[in-house]
């Protein structure tokens, strides 16, 4: 446990070095979100987000390219320098989803500098969700065949098998994680403090267990989201944009697959589950209903439309989320 806090500190202190340069870097790329009307999966306008984030423009997003390349460099360093034995195909499944999430949307990212102009920028929501589709599929698919898991753990009835259902199983939670941070990520540290929370969660439940390898994985995130989150928080310098919500989301789902602990990672990241699934009731309701359940979504957005002011609401979705780690630690049985 002391070299996990150790890495804890060394990646708060590597990203946080390099953090105020790469902002730097950002601005002098153009790097930056643009005043515009944002519209939503079905193309339509979204007036309620844009009236309470339009005053945002200008702030560089990208952060969350930092955070790929400090975290992955730093975690290949550490097996090396440690000599710690691990699994090439646990690897492979941790970095699968990290960087190819992370490279999808960073494509995103991209495509909002541009206004979408060009061929290669032609891809449309669908498109991009059979991408995502495609890389759960294939991460799961290391998970069933090359690591052996079929299982989830269920506190009072121990280990339940799926089988082969644990492929669609596991790309469903990888999918659904990966948007839920996505849809939360809409409000200065928002997103990346729930995340802090949940990591060291999962730092306590991978040390349980005795997972060196993902334990230094974690450690190293966590003081990397540590130091990004202090240059996050209202009002922020810089966001993680969708290469950093996606890639973390993803691998946020990917951590609490390779514990076992599915359920509790569900409810751990209980904050993110209810932002997607407000999306979600909104979405299915005006698809086949054609009328809204609430006036707007996500959760954050509506409260904001309510009145409530961005740092009261992200500060109580930082004690809620605290509630639910302690919670899912509690379901965990670590």
């Amino acid at each position: 446990m002391a070299q996990l806090l150790g890495l804890v500190l060394l990646s708060v202190f590597v990203t946080g070095v390099l953090l105020i340069p790469f902002i730097d870097y950002l601005y002098k790329m153009k790097f930056r979100r643009q005043k515009q009307k944002t519209v939503d999966m079905f193309n339509k306008p979204t007036p309620t987000f844009d009236k309470f984030n339009n005053w945002k423009a200008g702030t560089p997003f990208g952060g969350g390219m930092l955070i790929v390349v400090v975290v992955s460099v730093l975690t290949f360093w550490a097996y090396g320098i440690l000599g710690v034995q691990v699994n090439g195909w646990q690897i492979a499944a941790i970095m699968l989803g990290f960087v190819g999430f992370g490279l999808l949307g960073l494509y995103d990212d991209l495509k909002k500098l541009v206004g979408g102009q060009g061929a290669f920028f032609g891809l449309r929501f669908r498109h991009k969700f059979v991408i995502q589709w495609t890389l759960a599929f294939a991460i799961s698919s290391i998970l069933y065949f090359k690591l052996g898991y079929s299982f989830i753990f269920i506190r009072g009835f121990g280990l339940a098998s799926l089988g082969f259902l644990f492929i669609p199983f596991a790309a469903f939670v990888i999918v659904a994680f990966a948007n839920a941070f996505n849809i939360a990520d809409g409000m200065d540290g928002l997103a990346s403090g729930l995340l802090l929370i949940c990591l060291v969660a999962f730092l306590a439940i991978s040390s349980s267990q005795l997972d060196i390898p993902l334990g230094i994985f974690i450690a190293i995130l966590t003081g990397s989201i540590g130091a990004f989150l202090y240059f996050n928080i209202y009002k922020a310098r810089i966001w993680l944009g969708d290469v950093g919500s996606l890639s973390l989301g993803a691998v946020l789902a990917i951590i609490g697959l390779l514990t076992g602990k599915i359920i509790a990672l569900a409810v751990i990241g209980g904050v993110f589950v209810v932002e997607i699934a407000s999306s979600l009731i909104q979405i299915i309701s005006k698809k086949f209903f054609h009328k809204k359940v609430f006036p707007v979504s996500p959760l954050h957005l509506l409260l904001r439309r309510k009145g409530w002011d961005e740092p009261k609401i992200v500060m109580r979705a930082w004690i809620l989320g605290f509630l639910f780690a302690i919670l899912g630690l509690y379901i965990a049985y670590i």
